[in-house]
């Protein structure tokens, strides 16, 4: 018997491929319109009640990255977002929380002017419990923390974008 694997896909962003400026930040001296692309996914572990997206910068000039979206308990019904989503378009019952740009909502690719490619890991996380014991003004750092604590599966998705 084959397991199929968990996947994330999307309409919008390619595995390693150069995101379009749509998906660039609005501040911090980028000027894009800041939408989420459409993310997809399928063929998620058996238990999952629910879901968890996220988007992280590893080579952010911070010593520790940089979280540019992050939400938890999207019901496990839900198998895709449409672009713009992060915007304030949740699915009900979906929580945000703060990004390294101090808001709740989606905060696209914005790295330095001049410092070369950055990778942007956008990752579902598939999660055993329909709400993850974290508080609601968690920092990034925690939420990160019990996502790789509790997940039993996730799948990545990484586009490329430099200034």
């Amino acid at each position: 018997m084959t397991t199929k694997l968990f996947q994330l896909t999307s309409p919008d962003i390619r595995e390693g491929h150069f995101m379009a400026k749509t998906f660039e930040f609005n501040g911090f001296g980028c000027d894009g319109p800041n939408l989420s692309p459409a993310l997809n996914w399928q063929n998620a572990p058996a238990g999952t009640q629910s879901f968890a997206i996220t988007v992280f910068d590893p080579d952010a000039p911070t010593g520790s990255g940089f979280w540019h979206w992050l939400v938890l308990d999207i019901p496990a019904t839900v198998t895709s977002l449409p672009q713009g989503a992060g915007n304030g378009q949740l699915p009900v019952g979906s929580r945000s929380f703060n990004n390294d740009y101090g808001i709740k909502e989606f905060g696209g690719a914005c790295p330095p002017q001049g410092h070369g490619m950055h990778r942007y890991q956008f990752t579902v996380w598939a999660l055993p419990e329909a709400t993850l014991g974290v508080p609601d003004g968690a920092s990034a750092a925690v939420v990160g923390f019990m996502l790789n604590a509790t997940a039993i599966g996730k799948a990545t998705l990484t586009a490329t974008y430099a200034r």
